[in-house]
């Protein structure tokens, strides 16, 4: 029997959540007291979102925003998620990137047919959109109707007696959430998403990670995106965890020291920032005769230090996250599996899962029962995941079928087909099962470059190769046509400028000097590889690659030119 036949029969037990409107009100019944949220100037209890959630619906009805379209964009807020919440419950929740343009916020508000957005009041008072209602998430200092003022007044007709929240009809299987994929309308797909397509995935998480009171976390991913409203915010409301929100990226830090959480939910890249900062404090308060050489990785120097540096070394760490973090969940980006394997030495228990926002998002994870650091996970409960067309490697199309499984696309009946023919969703990405049942992911299906001799290179393998030497920061690995008629390997390499810096001291390096560098970098790793995988063309950059508002880099635009 493989791990997977194991872990369809293992399970956490959990009380089912069905539509937004029953998992606010099944968790305030069985958490009422209980801090849903711990923010700088209040505490609400459950009991109190309950309360507030049904207000701020009461208000949207008596707009008439029933079956309406309602924008939500801004900072990670309790207003915020309120907002997504009670939008999603009266009609259709649009929630949009903060850091788009205000042009591209309303083409958005525009493409999704909103009748009113809530939004932060930096960005309400420059949004220009006629014939759409307009509050402020935040309190208003320039006269917009804020969000507390419109929970006020639903508060008043709610225990005046207009209760029709508690009774209207909940359609959990037709549209709910609507969701751009990228940052302008020219190339954005809208995904349809039913709350029972997100119930589903809670009860699919929940399922296989324990979800309880003793949970408190720290919101740091953008809200707009699945992964951190459904996973960041509803799983953890499912089952009566605490959320508190970060100030910003920069303020991470002294966040985890302020509110000390016990999980966080997160990309690679903050991980790996967290390690470097470990890494760089060890080696500053260690003397340098216990200190092993700069390229040590950080996993190798903690195991080499005695048993009881070991131990003040963790205890210190322990300290500095805050005291309590004992959770890591990661996802969005690719991970090293040495990035895992150094937190869970450190006695912080780090799972990787893949999804996707058609998804809901979660179809694969490491869990509390089975778990490997090389892979994404074992398919979720409930979602059935094949491998389509697999090559002599096993290589093929990920495809997924199961209840967390979108809609279809926004007014895209062609993109739509194509997307779940056969009756599965085509996710695009590359990957392959191992004997136990484990999901590795090898790239994207438009990212392949294939070689003269006809076999496939997957640009994710050569940049995780890449960015595991000391010198390059970021890369990017793409295919360029050859004067033979074919395609050869690129890479275009952003250095990382402080490890140079570290290495060579007060030596001046002129841009040659680290050209140089890079290049020596890519020809150790093209010594390692076969003839049609090696990287033949170099580019220096001089400036790090744009990213998507989860640090993954964007393949196309500026950073392939």
């Amino acid at each position: 029997m493989s791990i997977y036949e194991e872990f369809l029969k293992k399970k956490h037990d959990i009380k089912p959540v069905t539509d937004f409107r029953q998992l606010v009100n099944q968790s305030a019944q069985l958490y009422a007291k209980l801090p849903a949220f711990v923010l700088r100037d209040r505490t609400i209890t459950y009991s109190e979102l309950e309360q507030e959630y049904k207000s701020l619906c009461t208000a949207f009805l008596n707009k008439g925003y029933q079956d309406k379209r309602i924008a939500v964009v801004g900072a990670n807020s309790y207003g915020w998620i309120l907002t997504y919440l009670a939008a999603a419950t009266v009609g259709v929740v649009v929630p949009i990137d903060k850091e788009l343009s205000n042009e591209d916020i309303i083409e958005f508000i525009k493409a999704g047919e909103c009748t009113a957005v809530f939004a932060d009041e930096r960005i309400l008072t420059q949004l220009d959109c006629e014939n759409v209602d307009k509050y402020s998430i935040n309190e208003s200092k320039k006269g917009n109707i804020s969000l507390t003022t419109l929970v006020k007044e639903g508060e008043k007709l709610y225990q005046g007696g207009n209760n029709e929240i508690d009774t209207m009809p909940i359609d959990a299987e037709s549209m709910s959430i609507l969701i751009f994929t990228s940052g302008t309308t020219g190339n954005s797909k809208g995904v349809c998403l039913a709350q029972k397509n997100i119930c589903a995935n809670i009860n699919q998480t929940a399922s296989m990670v324990k979800v309880d009171p003793t949970l408190h976390s720290l919101s740091v991913l953008p809200l707009h995106h699945t992964y951190e409203t459904t996973l960041g915010h509803l799983l953890l409301l499912s089952g009566g965890s605490c959320i508190s929100y970060a100030d910003g990226l920069r303020q991470v830090a002294k966040n985890i020291s302020e509110y000390r959480p016990s999980v966080l939910i997160v990309v690679p890249l903050l991980l790996e920032f967290i390690l470097k900062r470990i890494n760089a404090s060890i080696r500053s308060s260690l003397p340098a005769k216990m200190l092993p050489p700069e390229d040590t990785s950080l996993l190798d120097m903690l195991k080499g230090f005695p048993a009881l540096i070991r131990f003040v070394v963790k205890r210190k760490v322990k300290k500095t996250l805050g005291g309590r973090l004992r959770l890591l969940i990661v996802g969005a980006a690719p991970i090293k599996p040495e990035v895992i394997e150094t937190f869970m030495f450190l006695g912080i228990t780090t799972y990787q899962g893949y999804g996707l926002t058609e998804t809901s998002p979660l179809i694969a994870g490491n869990n509390d029962f089975y778990m490997n650091v090389n892979a994404v996970g074992l398919p979720i409960h409930g979602v059935e995941i094949k491998i389509e067309n697999p090559n002599e490697e096993g290589v093929g199309e990920i495809i997924t079928k199961g209840y967390n499984v979108m809609l279809g696309y926004y007014n895209d009946p062609e993109a739509t087909e194509i997307a779940m023919r056969g009756g599965y969703f085509h996710t695009g990405d590359l990957g392959y099962f191992d004997e136990d049942g484990f999901l590795y992911i090898t790239g994207r299906c438009k990212n392949v470059i294939v070689a003269q001799n006809g076999k496939n290179i997957y640009p994710e393998e050569l940049e995780t190769r890449l960015t595991e030497e000391e010198f390059v920061s970021e890369a990017l690995v793409l295919g360029v046509p050859n004067s033979k008629g074919g395609m050869s390997v690129k890479a275009k390499i952003y250095p990382d400028m402080d490890k140079i810096k570290e290495v060579y001291g007060d030596k001046s390096l002129s841009n040659d000097d680290i050209v140089k560098e890079i290049h020596e970098v890519v020809a150790k790793i093209n010594d390692k590889l076969p003839t049609y995988k090696k990287i033949l063309v170099t580019e220096v950059i001089w400036e790090a690659f744009e990213k998507t508002t989860t640090k993954k880099i964007k393949r196309f635009g500026n950073n392939v030119l």
